[in-house]
């Protein structure tokens, strides 16, 4: 999850334009290392209809860059689990939709053979993954960006969670990875 110093994920109406400059080609080889660990990708539905027309439409594209089609390429490929009450079908190639019983789908998924699961974006649905108890590693990626105000990272939660620090990323343009292991969930389950 990407986040301003001040706990913002995005602007006021969505926007993630202030993240851009800071990123880095370093940057980029990082998070492709992070991203080979992984086989499903759990979105919810606002970051599944944004990530899936934009990713959909790249790897076809012959003007994009060699390094943007090998990541639509990937992200096309994975397993992609769409958590939404409102969305009816899905038609993101390897796409699933789950409406209901989050708790015991996920739980499933984490028994399964295979490599990580991962949220990528989705807010909201880290705050439910989060009161479940479902969310055994967080990576935040903390920018040097102030907003003000902007769509709150962890917004709603109700219940305290503490968090063992495992490790830190710094990057030359003064982006820090934050790894934490979460100590108990936070309905105690």
């Amino acid at each position: 999850m990407n986040v301003t110093l001040d706990g913002f994920m995005a602007t006021s109406n969505g926007g993630l334009d202030w993240h851009f400059p800071h990123w880095s080609d370093e940057m980029s080889r990082y998070a492709d290392q992070q991203l080979s660990r992984i086989d499903t990708v759990l979105l919810g539905r606002v970051t599944y209809e944004a990530m899936a027309g934009y990713y959909q439409s790249v790897e076809s594209n012959y003007a994009a860059t060699a390094e943007d089609a090998a990541y639509a390429f990937m992200m096309n490929n994975y397993n992609k689990i769409v958590f939404s009450k409102t969305l009816s079908t899905v038609d993101w190639k390897n796409t699933r939709l789950i409406r209901e019983n989050i708790a015991a789908e996920v739980m499933q998924l984490k028994q399964q053979p295979g490599r990580d699961l991962v949220i990528l974006g989705s807010g909201s649905i880290v705050t439910v993954f989060m009161e479940l108890g479902l969310i055994d590693e967080y990576l935040v990626w903390v920018y040097p960006v102030i907003l003000g105000e902007g769509m709150p990272f962890l917004h709603g939660l109700h219940d305290k969670l503490d968090l063992k620090l495992l490790k830190t990323k710094r990057f030359r343009s003064g982006v820090v990875v934050l790894y934490y292991q979460a100590l108990y969930s936070c309905s105690n389950k």
